[in-house]
């Protein structure tokens, strides 16, 4: 009687939510707290996304077009041939343009390209730089000095790439003189002219006027 050949069990590339959690309830068992820190780096490697390529035996079209590990155009061939050249080195067939005609797959390690693609999102996270909306407020009878302290303040935030919101507050009666305080933005902005420029004219909102000013050069 001719025996069947026995294939080798199929990669699996991502591993299953129940299988993450019975891994991590033996592991506690096994190594108490000692493993926690190794474990949670061995999770976050497990959970990495499988975005949405279709990996080894899930590529099951006639024809693809395959390109090696090193970057080479190996040509078209069968997924089923691909599969067995990634198997021989011991990686995954990716495919990487399932739209193409034939469908281009690639053959990697997939687990650290995925790994390698999460480093680089948190480094372009990391390196992403936050615009601050700053707020300056002074009232239409400031005095020069303290009218000059609120420019530096100004051009500091403006220097380090923020936006600025300079507001004037008008009390009671000054309401009656909102033209000065509009002058007063006025000449914080040309004071400021160098390295900002004014968004809009300055506006009046119940009892404050506003403007917001914008780094010429942001850093």
């Amino acid at each position: 009687m001719i025996k069947k050949a026995e294939h080798p069990p199929h990669r699996k590339p991502c591993e299953t939510v129940q299988y993450k959690a019975l891994f991590l309830s033996e592991f506690l068992r096994v190594c108490g707290c000692f493993g926690i820190r190794f474990l949670l780096f061995v999770l976050e490697v497990l959970t990495i996304a499988k975005l949405d390529h279709q990996l080894n035996e899930e590529i099951r079209d006639k024809e693809i077009r395959l390109i090696g590990a090193d970057g080479a155009q190996l040509g078209i061939v069968s997924a089923a041939q691909a599969n067995a050249m990634a198997e021989e080195q011991g990686m995954d067939l990716v495919k990487i343009s399932p739209n193409a005609v034939p469908p281009v797959c690639k053959i990697m390690d997939y687990s650290k390209f995925c790994f390698d693609q999460k480093k680089r999102e948190k480094e372009a996270k990391k390196n992403q730089r936050v615009v601050e909306i700053k707020e300056i407020r002074m009232s239409p009878s400031i005095d020069t000095n303290d009218f000059n302290t609120k420019v530096k303040a100004a051009q500091k935030f403006l220097n380090d790439g923020n936006r600025v919101k300079v507001s004037v507050r008008f009390r009671g009666r000054e309401m009656a003189h909102t033209n000065l305080g509009e002058k007063l933005l006025m000449d914080f902005a040309a004071s400021c002219s160098e390295i900002a420029g004014m968004e809009k004219n300055p506006k009046l909102e119940g009892r404050f006027m506003a403007m917001f000013l914008t780094p010429k050069n942001s850093k």
